[in-house]
């Protein structure tokens, strides 16, 4: 496979459609006709002599041969950007696309306002923030890098602990209103509590409710830890839940905080052959950078002081 002399801009086109896995996608996010795509693909397609895709209902999956292109263009695109950090300083490189993928409760209640910022710091750069109660797939190129609840094993990745956080158990006011005072662990026998589908739990980090409350009374069970946030202040149950989560909600307290200290960590992955470049290197010193001056808010709920 021969790409020499293959048009860049039908290359970048092909990694458009790798990355939105659908050339619809891929002409929404460049702003161009979904035949112009089309049809650029198809000449690159007779250029190379390869089928790049197979078009399924679901989109485009790549065939061998797209996979063999990919591993060069990347290493193509890699290239290119390096040449612009070197000639026109990293101000030069700070544009683009990036996707961050990230756990449920972290994703929606800590990072979105604070991407808000990187956005306006960088305005070059479209931030994608991808909230799934699952990990995200960096080999499979989900996103171009992610924030896991466990430190990933796979290999050709760059990672790194990014921080801990603290859980604890929590009620609304409401809720602890209408019940006796609980003042000992035996005081929960009883309570209902909203937690995970055991069965569908993504990780074992996930487990600490039978740990904290053995044989916790749990009608009521969900895949989202946003869900279990709702029902606690609703008053409906109680939960476990993230210091960071909990701070949302001025009906929340946190109960037997003296007992009930669970602390979990928070772990920033990227691919190798990404990290590296400016736009994910921006926002991963961004992540880094903005959960070390919130470290009240994720151990202890308490937001960070003005101009922090």
């Amino acid at each position: 496979m021969a790409i020499e002399h293959t048009n860049w801009d039908n290359l970048r086109l092909f990694l458009a459609v790798v990355r939105a896995q659908s050339a619809q996608e891929a002409a929404r996010r460049l702003e161009v006709d979904h035949s112009t795509i089309t049809r650029r693909l198809h000449r690159l397609e007779k250029e190379l002599g390869a089928q790049l895709f197979e078009r399924t209902p679901a989109g485009h999956v790549l065939t061998i041969a797209g996979h063999r292109l990919l591993e060069h263009v990347e290493q193509m695109e890699n290239s290119m950007v390096r040449v612009g950090e070197d000639i026109g300083g990293e101000r030069h490189a700070l544009t683009g696309h990036v996707c961050l993928g990230a756990t449920e409760g972290f994703g929606s209640f800590f990072l979105a306002e604070q991407l808000s910022h990187f956005t306006e710091r960088h305005p070059g750069i479209q931030v994608e923030l991808l909230i799934v109660p699952r990990f995200i797939n960096l080999s499979q190129r989900e996103a171009d890098l992610a924030v896991n609840v466990e430190r990933p094993q796979s290999s050709g990745q760059v990672c790194s602990k990014l921080s801990d956080y603290r859980l604890r158990l929590y009620a609304s006011r409401d809720y602890l209103a209408r019940h006796a005072p609980i003042t000992h662990p035996r005081d929960l026998r009883g309570h209902r509590f909203v937690g995970y589908v055991e069965e569908l739990v993504f990780s074992d980090e996930l487990r600490y409710l039978a740990s904290v409350v053995p044989q916790a009374h749990t009608p009521l069970r969900s895949t989202s830890v946003v869900a279990q946030y709702n029902v606690a202040c609703a008053g409906r149950g109680l939960a476990v839940l993230p210091c960071f989560m909990a701070a949302h909600s001025p009906q929340l307290v946190p109960v037997l905080p003296e007992v009930i200290d669970v602390q979990r960590t928070f772990w920033i992955a990227a691919p190798a052959n990404r990290r590296d470049l400016a736009r994910v290197r921006a926002l991963w010193d961004f992540l880094r950078d903005v959960v070390a001056r919130h470290q009240g808010l994720l151990m202890e709920g308490c937001a960070a002081g003005p101009g922090e």
